[in-house]
C-alpha cells in the first residue's frame, strides 16, 4: 500500500540536533552538539543544504511505507531509527539513535519486537549513566547470539559496525 501523503519532519529536528552523529561541511555533529545551521525549529540554509548527509540521510520514520507506527516520530519517541544501516550475515540490520540519553522503553519494546518478527538484527545506542552527553555513545546488539557476540567483538577491538 502506498501512502498518498508521505511523512514530514518538521518540527522535528532530532537529526540536526545531535542526536545523530555526522559531519556537515567539516562541523561535527553529535550527542550534546548540534549543527551549526540548527535553529531548534529547522535549517536557517535549508536551501544549499549538503547532498550528504543532509538530502541523503533517510529517518525510518519519514521514508515511504515506513514500518514505523506515527507515535514513533523521532521528537515523539525520542529515538531515531535508520534501516539497513549495516548488513551482517546478508540481513539487514536497523540502528536506533537516542532522542537524549536512552531511548523510552515503549519506544525500544517496539523495535525489539518488530527485530524479532522481522528477523532483522536491531542496534540501538545510549549514553553511560554518569548523566553526561557523550560523542561515543555504547552500543548494544540484538538479535541472536552470533551477532550479538559478534557486535561485541568488533566493539571491544574499536572496530566501526558501519562506515
Amino acid at each position: 500500500m502506498t501512502k498518498l501523503n508521505p511523512r514530514q519532519c518538521q518540527p522535528c529536528t532530532a537529526c540536526c540536533d545531535g542526536w545523530v552523529q555526522m559531519n556537515i561541511r567539516g562541523a561535527d555533529v553529535y550527542p550534546g552538539c548540534a549543527c551549526p545551521h540548527s535553529t531548534g525549529k529547522g535549517c536557517n540554509d535549508y536551501a544549499n543544504r549538503p547532498i550528504d548527509p543532509c538530502d541523503n540521510f533517510n529517518c525510518g520514520w519519514v521514508i515511504p511505507n515506513s514500518p514505523l507506527p506515527e507515535w514513533m516520530k523521532p521528537c515523539d519517541a525520542k529515538v531515531v531509527v535508520l534501516f539497513n544501516k549495516f548488513q551482517w550475515q546478508g540481513l539487514p540490520v536497523d540502528l536506533a539513535t537516542p532522542v537524549g540519553k536512552r531511548i523510552p522503553p515503549r519506544a525500544l519494546n517496539w523495535l525489539k519486537q518488530f527485530a524479532e518478527q522481522q528477523g532483522r538484527p536491531l542496534v540501538y545506542l545510549e549514553q553511560d549513566g554518569d548523566g553526561k552527553l557523550r560523542r561515543e555513545q555504547q552500543a548494544i546488539a540484538y538479535g541472536s547470539p552470533a551477532f550479538q557476540q559478534e557486535v561485541a567483538a568488533k566493539m571491544a577491538q574499536g572496530q566501526r559496525l558501519w562506515v
